[in-house]
């Protein structure tokens, strides 16, 4: 059994596509791509398709990932392609590779996230930021299915910027263009309870008084394994290539050695 791992987006108007939507989408585009699936036992079998920390609806992303089983070996650029050309533009797999480590959830610690504040000054976004790093605790509140819940969000935000003339990855198609706006960046452990980019607008406005006049842009930039000395989140599918690599460099040397 093969086991290939694929990144793939959710962009403009599809970052509304709820997760239920996505897999169903996904399933479809298996079936269309003739994808040989390895598939679970039982009375009502499904393609094994493992998600990873799906993004909320409403964001977009440029970073999901997933990972496929399957019952025949396949090349992981030409499975990518082909079941990109199955997808709805926006829903895009713009990565593959075989899984040939384990772990893959573990490796995604934290998120990069952009936030694109329509109607804000970024001056204002800038004294925000500063006071939301100065703080030592910012408590924020969250309605869940057993009442509101309040929590610190402080702690799992280990970066956190307003970054001037950006190259922003958030769709304009459906926003005002002749009004300021400001773009924030951040990086989020993952951790429990999960504080999420709707969390820290919510810190904001509550340690600075920043309120947008509308809904922000939500788009995940990167995800994987933190790295606390750089503040840089790591690609997740790298251990992956890299151990795809090693044998072929292995042989070489020891070709190289024979040779010699």
């Amino acid at each position: 059994m093969q086991r290939i791992r694929l990144r793939y987006t959710k962009r403009g108007r599809l970052r509304f596509t709820s997760h239920r939507d996505f897999q169903r989408a996904f399933e479809r585009a298996l079936r269309r791509a003739e994808v040989p699936m390895a598939y679970s036992a039982g009375f009502t079998p499904h393609p094994k398709v493992s998600y990873a920390n799906a993004a909320p609806t409403g964001t977009g992303s440029e970073a999901e990932y997933l990972e496929i089983a399957l019952t025949e070996a396949r090349d992981p650029q030409q499975l990518r392609a082909l079941l990109d050309e199955s997808l709805p533009a926006g829903l895009d797999v713009v990565d593959a590779v075989e899984a040939r480590t384990s772990g893959l959830a573990d490796r995604l610690t934290a998120s990069v996230w952009e936030l694109r504040l329509d109607g804000v000054e970024p001056a204002e976004a800038a004294r925000a930021v500063a006071a939301f790093q100065a703080a030592e605790t910012v408590e924020v509140q969250r309605m869940t299915k057993n009442g509101v819940r309040t929590f610190d969000a402080r702690p799992a935000v280990a970066h956190l910027e307003s970054v001037q003339n950006p190259e922003t990855h958030s769709s304009q198609a459906d926003r005002p263009t002749d009004r300021p706006c400001a773009i924030l960046r951040l990086v989020v452990r993952h951790v429990t309870p999960a504080v999420r980019p709707d969390d820290v607008l919510s810190g904001l406005r509550a340690v600075a008084d920043l309120a947008p006049p509308v809904p922000a842009a939500v788009t995940r930039l990167a995800q994987g394994l933190f790295d606390e000395e750089t503040g840089t989140v790591t690609d997740p599918l790298a251990p992956d290539r890299e151990a795809a690599t090693a044998p072929t460099e292995a042989g070489t040397a020891a070709a190289a050695t024979a040779s010699a």
